[in-house]
């Protein structure tokens, strides 16, 4: 502490007196009704308060008044904002490119498009970039005119006819009132009626939904075409389904609290309310000017799938195709909700927690389906799958290693040789987390053989073409692995296994599908002396002679499907288990007994990878929900 002597402390306020006797002076003259204090206030910071506010006996209506008039709340926002927030164009040009690499598949996005959005361009050259954060509904009554009547210009009868209704209405309303309650009242407004005219129903002031929107690059006007971008869309796949709709622009607004305002055209920068979004964007969306190397700014890039599994049915059961035609503008205006019907029938609902199912819930009642939906519990996810156990059973065939079965057909033309072992876990983790790449690599394989197909239509008959799958959705992907990528890593995971380096060492170039789904944590190889099976990761060279050779692959392929998809004990999928095809042996055979062998090869197959399986140390794999909790030290 400092001491200074007194004549240092001249013209300075004592603590006390600053801290306790000057907040009760202003709270006393600043609550007090002195007209003359106040008088004085107000001419001091030269704002006028209106005479019957001075005049009010409420204290506080006078401190509201005489602050709303010194410095209004909209005029301080306002001015902090422009003196202390940047502009469109330098906050797009620091915020946008985050956002850019955060959204679905950022590597396939335009550049073009980025350079647009990143330097706020505005030209109609330019592509245009918006989002739509959500729709409002507004009454018809309450939009702005289209057309606007020129001073002096006529009415139309119907603008004539509604105004003189209003104001006999008015009229007959003022009688009323002035005659209180009078019956002579009531006859003489209605005298002053034409009784010739038609009884003019109330009619229902219908409610329009206005997008409200905020452009980041182009310039949009109205009647332009523009696509709509689903929240689930990809620029890796720009036409997977649902596909983006083109829709034309047909009213553009200019928002000020609860007022409109006709625009004929925005720019990039503009908050703006757009009209022509509705029955295409229920809740978010995103506007863009061309489909290939879009940007998904609606869409949310998952690292987990969801987790919450719920199977949903109407109180009614009238109300089926409401609610599933509710389910399905739910999954495309919510990024984070799946919708898929189950063998048995169920349908289901997959959300990312309780709180987003809750609010999936409420949407579904109330604006999509808008009919009663009652939920069941959480399906909780189970998984089969082996280990290899210090204390097992013996093998069911002692000359075998564990889990290899002959299978042979009921005619002895056919015999399968199957190998079913558990996959490491580090190779089961990692396929996984990279299930959207495996079906990324599944449709470009598709697509390939499909371009060979229409190649070799002029030398193939057209009904030894096989069949061609069209569901491009398949294709959609939220990852940034390439087909490459995911070799070399997957490589490397069966490198780092330490146990039976013969068998993982060159597994990848043996891969033949991975199941269930084809996406799954399972492997089917192919370990024929021969290799007679077409392998996932080939060059695609051969696949004709691969596919004379091994007439049987496509049956093999969806009984290991039928195996991994329900397993042995609880019919449930199965995880972790690498099923290898050692052998096979064929008679030669005519048409028709291959026919006939065609369906007894499914059920061979599925049967041998099931006793494969019960032949190791089964488990059954409870799904785990983790939860982080964070705290502050108290």
């Amino acid at each position: 502490m400092q001491l200074q002597a007194a004549p240092t402390l001249r013209g300075m306020c004592y603590i006390f007196n600053y801290i306790t006797i000057t907040c009760l002076f202003y709270h006393s003259n600043c609550l007090s009704s002195d007209p003359a204090l106040l008088e004085k206030i107000t001419k001091s910071l030269s704002i006028k308060i209106p005479v019957h506010i001075l005049r009010s006996r409420d204290s506080r209506n006078i401190l509201s008044a005489v602050f709303s008039s010194w410095l209004p709340l909209s005029t301080a926002v306002l001015v902090s904002v422009i003196e202390y927030l940047p502009s469109p164009i330098d906050a797009q040009a620091l915020r946008l490119p985050d956002m850019i690499d955060d959204s679905p598949d950022a590597s396939y996005v335009d550049p073009k498009v980025r350079d647009a959005v990143l330097n706020s361009k505005a030209g109609k050259e330019d592509p245009i970039l918006g989002y739509v954060s959500k729709m409002v509904s507004i009454p018809e009554s309450e939009l702005p005119s289209k057309t606007r009547r020129t001073p002096g210009g006529t009415m139309s009868a119907d603008e004539a006819r509604e105004i003189a209704r209003r104001k006999r209405e008015e009229f007959a309303k003022l009688r009323s009132e002035a005659n209180d309650g009078d019956v002579s009242g009531l006859t003489n407004a209605l005298a002053g009626s034409h009784l010739d005219e038609a009884k003019v129903e109330e009619k229902v002031d219908p409610e329009h939904l206005i997008g409200f929107a905020r452009l980041y690059s182009g310039t949009l006007s109205v009647g332009d075409s523009i696509y709509v971008l689903p929240p689930k869309f990809s620029p890796m796949n720009p036409r997977a389904s649902p596909e983006p709709t083109k829709v034309t622009v047909k009213g553009l607004y200019l928002l000020m609290g609860r007022a409109l305002e006709n625009l004929e055209s925005v720019s990039a920068g503009v908050v703006f309310g757009i009209a022509g979004l509705e029955g295409h964007i229920m809740k978010t969306g995103t506007l863009c000017s061309q489909i290939d190397g879009a940007v998904n700014l609606a869409g949310v890039s998952l690292s987990h799938p969801p987790i919450v599994r719920v199977a949903l049915e109407p109180v009614n059961p009238a109300d089926l195709n409401k609610m599933i035609n509710g389910l399905k503008m739910l999954e495309r205006s919510d990024p984070c909700a799946q919708y898929e019907v189950l063998p048995s029938g169920e349908h289901v609902i997959l959300t990312a927690g309780e709180l987003h199912l809750e609010r999936c819930l409420k949407d579904l009642r109330e604006r999509f389906a808008k009919c009663e939906i009652q939920a069941g519990e959480s399906i909780v996810p189970y998984r089969e799958t082996i280990i290899s156990a210090a204390e097992m059973n013996p093998p069911k065939n002692p000359d075998l290693p564990r889990g290899t079965v002959i299978a042979t057909s009921g005619s002895k033309q056919l015999k399968f040789q199957i190998r079913v072992r558990p996959l490491p876990r580090s190779i089961s983790e990692f396929l996984l987390k990279q299930a959207e790449t495996i079906k990324r690599i599944y449709g470009r394989r598709r697509h390939l053989s499909t371009d060979a197909t229409k190649e070799s239509d002029d030398d193939t008959p057209e009904t030894d073409s096989p069949h061609e799958d069209r569901e491009e959705g398949a294709t959609s992907s939220r990852t940034t692995l390439s087909a490459e990528d995911f070799k070399k890593e997957l490589e490397t995971c069966f490198s780092a296994v330490k146990e039976d380096k013969e068998v993982w060492g060159n597994a990848l170039a043996k891969i033949l599908e991975f199941g269930p789904k084809k996406i799954g944590a399972n492997i089917l190889f192919d370990t024929t002396p021969t290799g007679r099976y077409e392998r996932l990761f080939s060059d695609g060279s051969n696949n004709k002679s691969v596919r004379d050779s091994a007439l049987f692959s496509d049956k093999i392929s969806y009984a290991f499907q039928l195996a991994t998809s329900q397993g042995p004990l609880c019919r449930e999928p199965v995880q972790g288990v690498a099923v290898f095809i050692e052998d096979v042996t064929l008679e030669e055979i005519g048409d028709e007994e291959h026919t006939r062998l065609t369906g007894e090869v499914i059920r061979l197959v599925r049967d041998a990878v099931w006793q494969g399986f019960l032949d190791w140390s089964p488990r059954i794999m409870l799904a785990m929900y983790s939860c982080e909790i964070q705290a502050t030290s108290k």
